[in-house]
């Protein structure tokens, strides 16, 4: 739970203290400017908002590594509900908009993951998971779209290191296979989840691993 309140907050903080002009430069995400990006975390807070009021009555199917779906096929950015966030994001015209709604709404996610009762079994996208796995599968998720805001905005601060490495933790487990020492949790995550490709070198170092990638979670 620490860990999701400190990567939520680094990530809301980033965006937050931005210039105008950075919300117009690309993101990591293909097809996206960063203003998309943080569109895109309004509807995470959402989702967060929802799921922690959307009780189950069966026990946990998932836990924080299996909630994630798992393909080979790097988003383009075309798919529909992608397209759509580019809409929402375009909407709102200015800078201070987006950023006043994903404080208010975020913020609001923030305090609802504090208030959690962690053992309580909550749904969503047909699974079922304590609140607390639901919440730990989320820090890789603000920490892969941490990476993405600055992947153009080398100035800007990353995300925490222990989000960095929880989030290698969790994508190995995902892979099935740790990443080589040499590689950084940042690079391991970038690689993993097809954000760069692998150098040669790398390539090499990876082995078999380099035959699986990537890991795109969904």
């Amino acid at each position: 739970m620490d860990l999701f309140s400190r990567s939520w907050t680094a990530l809301r903080t980033a965006v937050a203290e931005l210039p105008d002009e950075d919300f117009a430069k690309p993101s990591g995400c293909s097809g996206w400017l960063v203003r998309d990006l943080a569109c895109h975390l309004v509807i995470d807070a959402q989702d967060v908002l929802i799921t922690l009021v959307t009780p189950a009555e069966t026990e946990p199917t998932h836990d924080a590594v299996t909630y994630w779906e798992v393909t080979n096929t790097p988003p383009t950015g075309e798919d529909p509900l992608d397209a759509l966030t580019v809409r929402l994001a375009a909407a709102y015209g200015e800078p201070w908009m987006l950023k006043f709604h994903l404080d208010d709404v975020g913020s609001a996610a923030g305090r609802a993951a504090v208030l959690a009762d962690h053992g309580a079994w909550v749904g969503t996208k047909d699974l079922v998971l304590t609140a607390g796995d639901y919440l730990s599968a989320y820090v890789i998720e603000w920490t892969l779209h941490h990476l993405d805001l600055i992947a153009y905005l080398p100035e800007v601060a990353g995300p925490p290191a222990e989000g960095l490495a929880r989030s290698r933790e969790m994508l190995e487990k995902i892979a099935g296979a740790a990443f080589p020492a040499s590689f950084s949790d940042r690079d391991a995550l970038l690689v993993g989840t097809g954000r760069r490709a692998p150098t040669d070198a790398e390539r090499v170092e990876l082995g078999d691993l380099a035959a699986k990638l990537p890991f795109v979670l969904g």
